[in-house]
């Protein structure tokens, strides 16, 4: 497997980085579809959430190093808590204890783990998601793209240019379930001209997350290092 790592983010967009949502069906055909009344409906919808969890699978393209593929497990209850824990690499993770964001790179920087303080907005945070869903319609233009599918589940693929300058990329697309308006799958292009896809499969939503899940156990031997 290629070795792909969290150390791909750099320290601002690890701050600003790292998944969510439920409803019902739509079949208007696709040039009758309006944007921004699908995102926001997805926004409400992710606003009702008390939990999401899925398998995901990102991969990372940058010109300059070339491209790294990662996948895991996520899961977020609330605001605080997020853990992205990966299989490959094995033992990389990203986790929000409510208090602080813990990540931790062993494939490519072994013997330390950075500590950074939750920042007051969500969205700054490592969960993308709140990124695309906070107040959409005052933080992006959207524009409808084509119908899609992903899974075997039918999709809109909808277009997001900020106009929020402080937000770190500078396009995203998004894959929103028909069904459940649950993103499938997004697109992100980043201000520092890397290009990362996301796709999230078994998604399950408002499941009791065990408070374990979201506590990071420094490793022995591994320095703490605060940013």
């Amino acid at each position: 497997m290629v070795r792909a790592s969290l150390a791909v983010f750099d320290l601002k967009s690890v701050m600003l980085s790292a998944l969510l949502l439920v409803g019902a069906s739509s079949s208007a055909p696709a040039q009758a579809q309006d944007p921004a009344a699908i995102v926001e409906r997805a926004a409400r919808a992710y606003r009702g959430l008390t939990s999401f969890h899925a398998d995901f699978r990102q991969v990372i393209a940058d010109s300059m190093v070339g491209t790294f593929e990662s996948r895991g497990r996520l899961a977020q209850a609330g605001a605080g808590y997020l853990a992205m824990r990966f299989t490959d690499p094995a033992g990389d993770a990203i986790v929000m204890d409510g208090e602080h964001i813990w990540v931790y790179t062993p494939s490519t920087t072994p013997g330390q783990v950075i500590r950074l303080v939750i920042p007051s907005d969500p969205t700054f945070g490592p969960n993308v998601l709140a990124w695309i869903l906070t107040n959409p319609a005052d933080r992006y233009r959207s524009r409808y793209i084509r119908s899609d599918a992903v899974a075997g589940r039918t999709m809109d693929v909808i277009g997001m240019t900020p106009v929020d300058a402080s937000l770190p990329f500078t396009e995203a697309v998004v894959w929103l379930d028909r069904f459940d308006f649950l993103p499938r799958k997004l697109e992100i292009r980043e201000r520092g001209g890397q290009q990362r896809t996301l796709t999230f499969l078994g998604v399950e939503v408002n499941r009791r997350s065990s408070s374990d899940l979201f506590r990071f156990d420094v490793p022995r031997d591994v320095r703490i290092v605060d940013q």
